[in-house]
């Protein structure tokens, strides 16, 4: 059955990844430009050659099997193969000098457009694209071989990839300024329990390292709003909705402006780190390898400055990586 697979084509994995990617067999046909008869044609062959069952019908629709899923795990290998080849051929003629494609969690969008920005002084040709989404959604992009390298305060468990440090990313609990607790210092986790906490969505990175402080205390926060985005968080928080646990980088210049203030609780601020990762089955053609170079190397000098903004006399918890 082994031989028999290696005459698969593009055409009948793709024909599976537009299935898994909508659903039904008319949405799949109407995203390839293709009848519904083709496409049940190219899966029935698929399956044929597989030997298996690559799909099932369910009431939610159309799912692949675990045959199905390890068949789209090598459509999605290939199509990456396939981009990889393409820019090779156009760096060959001329046409580009590449292309990379990075994803980086939200919070980093505080430093990552700058960090672009010092790399292509030096790489003018090169172009670069951006996704910017939650910890879940990078780490997605990253399995589906759409992204040359992330960068991600956390790297991946279910992926093989290769980690390099950019740098400390420090978590503080922010306030407004005229808060009860803005000018005492020592503050225990345990004067916060009757705070109200506005909070990034579930799949956050900050969310989950909030929830292991609390946890390791047995405290259990009030949860008043949860928020896609740091920004609407920072918001709120002036306008005295409630407090907030978030990254350093993300107030750095609120702290300057004196529009919110960090609460110095003991223990903070929790300091994780700043990776950049790449798949370590996705070669890497030279534009990503020099961004990654280039990330790896001068990363830590695009951070936000935090220094004097945040009380650092007590040792901050470092948190492990996991």
């Amino acid at each position: 059955m082994a031989k028999q697979f290696r005459t698969v084509s593009i055409r009948q994995l793709r024909a599976l990844a537009a299935l898994a990617s909508n659903g039904s067999i008319t949405a799949a046909a109407n995203k390839l430009h293709l009848t519904q008869p083709a496409v049940t044609l190219q899966l029935r062959n698929l399956q044929a050659l597989a030997g298996l069952p690559l799909i099932q019908r369910t009431s939610d629709g159309m799912l692949l099997t675990e045959a199905g899923t390890e068949v789209l795990a090598l459509c999605e290998r290939i199509e990456a193969a396939i981009a990889a080849c393409e820019t090779s051929l156009d760096m060959i003629a001329g046409k580009t000098a590449g292309r990379v494609s990075i994803g980086a969690v939200s919070t980093a969008k505080y430093f990552v457009p700058f960090a672009i920005s010092g790399f292509l002084k030096l790489h003018p040709k090169i172009d670069v694209k951006l996704s910017i989404g939650n910890r879940q959604e990078i780490g997605s992009a990253l399995r589906g071989y759409e992204l040359d390298i992330a960068i991600m305060g956390r790297p991946p468990v279910d992926i093989d990839v290769d980690v390099h440090l950019i740098g400390d990313h420090p978590h503080v609990i922010i306030a407004p300024t005229v808060h009860r607790l803005a000018h005492k210092q020592n503050i225990a986790l345990a004067d916060l329990a009757d705070e109200t906490f506005l909070t990034r969505e579930p799949g956050s990175g900050t969310r989950s390292l909030m929830e292991q402080l609390f946890g390791s205390a047995g405290i259990r926060p009030t949860i008043g709003m949860e928020m896609a985005s740091n920004e609407t968080i920072k918001q709120a928080v002036i306008a005295g909705l409630g407090i907030a646990f978030i990254s350093a980088h993300t107030v750095a210049t609120d702290l300057d402006e004196r529009r919110m203030v960090v609460l110095d609780v003991v223990g903070l601020p929790i300091v994780r780190q700043w990776f950049v990762v790449s798949r370590k089955d996705k070669v890497l053609l030279p534009p990503a390898r020099a961004m990654l170079d280039f990330l790896s190397a001068q990363g830590s000098q695009f951070l936000p400055r935090t220094h004097g903004r945040i009380r650092l006399t007590r040792p901050s918890i470092r948190a492990k990586r996991t």
